[in-house]
This record gives C-alpha cells, sequence and structure tokens, in this order.
C-alpha cells in the first residue's frame, strides 16, 4: 500500500485571511491561534484575519503562516489523518517537526518568533534572490560558482526551477549568464533579503542559542530535512540542521524524490496556497496531490484521506 506525507509551505505563501474560516469553524483550530496568541504576545487573528502591515514583514509571515499550518493539521488529527512521513520547505519544516511530534507546539511558535525577527535583522542592504526557469541545477551551480561575489543557489524547487540568492550585484551577474546559457526566464523575487544564502549565516548562530533551550522527543513519525533531502535519523541532528537551514539551499526536489522512493504517493500540502503541489507536478505527475488551504477543502480532502488510511488498515 502506499503511503502519505504531509507537506508544509514556506513563507511566500501568506495572505490575507489565511485560515480564518478554520479560526471561526473548528474549536481546536481556534485553540492553536489562541496558543500562538499567548506564547508570542501577537495577536495572531488579527495579524491573518485583517488587512495590515505587518504580515509580509519576515518577522510576522513566519509566525502567521507556522500558525495557520498547524491550525489546520490539528483539525487532521482530530479527523485521525495521520502521515507517514512529514516534510516543510524552509520556515514550512517547523511545522513538519511539530507534525512529526519532535517539537511541542509552543516551543515552535517560540523558535519561529525569534527565527522571523533574526532573519529579518540580519537582512544586509544589497541582497536579493532570482527564480531560475529552463535549466539544470548543475549549469545554474556552476554559473554561481564562477561569478564574482555572493551568490548561490538557495532551492532546488523542482526540475527546471531553481532560485539563486545573494549579493544583489552577483544574483544579477549570475541572472545575465544563466539567459545567455538558455534560461527560458530569470525573474528577480520580491522578498526582503538573500535567504538561504551565506549572507543569513548570523540569523542562524543567533536561532542556535534559542534552540538550545528547546527539549525535543522522538520520532513518532519520521520527516524529511531541507538540508540533507532525505529522512533525519537521528533526533541529536535536529537543532544543527535547523540552524544551519537558514543560510544553506533547501532541497526540496530531492526530499520528495526521496519521499516517493520510500513508497510515498499521497502528498497533502497543508496551509496557504498551492505552491508545492505546483512543484510536484513537475517532480512527479504519477503521484496524488492534495491541498487543505480553504474550509472549503477539507471535506474532499478527508474523503480522499480517509479511503488511504482504510485501505492501509
Amino acid at each position: 500500500m502506499g503511503k502519505i506525507a504531509f507537506l508544509f509551505p514556506g513563507q511566500g505563501a501568506q495572505y490575507t485571511g489565511m485560515g480564518k474560516e478554520f479560526y471561526e469553524k473548528e474549536k481546536t483550530a481556534a485553540g492553536v491561534f489562541d496558543t500562538a496568541s499567548k506564547v508570542t504576545g501577537l495577536n495572531l487573528p488579527a495579524l491573518c484575519f485583517e488587512e495590515n502591515g505587518d504580515l509580509n514583514q519576515t518577522q510576522y509571515t513566519q509566525i502567521a503562516m507556522l500558525t495557520d499550518e498547524l491550525a489546520i493539521l490539528s483539525v487532521l488529527k482530530e479527523h485521525g489523518i495521520r502521515p507517514a512521513v512529514t516534510a516543510g520547505l524552509s520556515l514550512g519544516e517547523y511545522g513538519a517537526i511539530v507534525a512529526s511530534g519532535i517539537m511541542r507546539m509552543e516551543d515552535a511558535f517560540r523558535v519561529v518568533r525569534e527565527r522571523g525577527i533574526y532573519m529579518q535583522e540580519a537582512v544586509p542592504v544589497g541582497g536579493a534572490m532570482s527564480a531560475v526557469l529552463g535549466l539544470a541545477a548543475d549549469v545554474v551551480e556552476r554559473v554561481c560558482e564562477e561569478t564574482e561575489g555572493t551568490v548561490t543557489v538557495a532551492n532546488y524547487n523542482c526540475p527546471g526551477q531553481l532560485v539563486i540568492s545573494g549579493e544583489a550585484a552577483a544574483v544579477e551577474k549570475a541572472g545575465a549568464a544563466l539567459k545567455e546559457l538558455g534560461a527560458k526566464r530569470v525573474v528577480p523575487l520580491k522578498v526582503s533579503g538573500p535567504f538561504h544564502s551565506k549572507m543569513l549565516i548570523p540569523a542562524g548562530e543567533k536561532l542556535e542559542r534559542v534552540l538550545e533551550d528547546v527539549e525535543l522527543s522522538d520520532f513518532t513519525i519520521p520527516y524529511v530535512s531541507n538540508l540533507m533531502g532525505d529522512y533525519v535519523r537521528d533526533t541529536k541532528e535536529i537543532k544543527f540542521l535547523l540552524k544551519m537551514q537558514i543560510s544553506s539551499p533547501v532541497k526540496w526536489q530531492q526530499s520528495v524524490e526521496k519521499m516517493i522512493e520510500e513508497g510515498v504517493d499521497t502528498f497533502v500540502e497543508i496551509g496557504p496556497g498551492r505552491t508545492l503541489c505546483g512543484f510536484m507536478k513537475k517532480i512527479n505527475k504519477e503521484v496524488k496531490v492534495l491541498n487543505i488551504d480553504k474550509y472549503e477543502d477539507l471535506e474532499k480532502a478527508l474523503d480522499e484521506l480517509k479511503g488511504e488510511v482504510a485501505a492501509d488498515a
């Protein structure tokens, strides 16, 4: 029988109103929002549901997205839906870790609140990111290595779609070289900094100190790390992986391919947007892909997932 994976998206998919219906209709989801507010001192319902100038600021985006993701997760748990493995893109890795039973929800809210602040504070003037479409990963890696200045691959999203990150001048220069080599498009991203590049190392070092006080439990469900693109085998590795993740490439394509190799055939994206579903279609069209963003997505997903659970029983 196949296996179910829960996937959690990263920063960039947020929108005003995310999670509102879950908050209004599901007590467990409302409880998650209330817990996040209590832990962080922020009004998470107001941040997520009301028009404001904060939601797209990294220091607020991250905690808002995690709250929405864990609120939806709480409803799935209530319905008895359990994955065989979890994974999350960048910020989403924290949703995956909570879903795996490794980190308490309260600790995840505390850590991610600090993570967002540190990443915003660490953003140096002159950082940039660009999506590169239509070139093989080895070509993009080689151009980054040959470009003067700091520029590296930040995301391996799916075949033919990578993201480069670093100093603005170096990102622009690498982008021009990649166009000459046949890139279909090089698209500058509207982001507040050069995430997943060496320029974010200071944020990871600060986060390490926060993680020191977090107690991790043994796995109840395995999860796949961004840094390795592989299953984490030892909980003792996790704090180091989370520290390094901030300034290292996100190996998303590799993560998905590893889960498929291990027998996963149903992927459920939990949280705002359909970004990961879009990547999945380019990684492997044979697997089943569901997303739960809005409340109306829930019933359809539950029908599909309960069928999978019954088949595995």
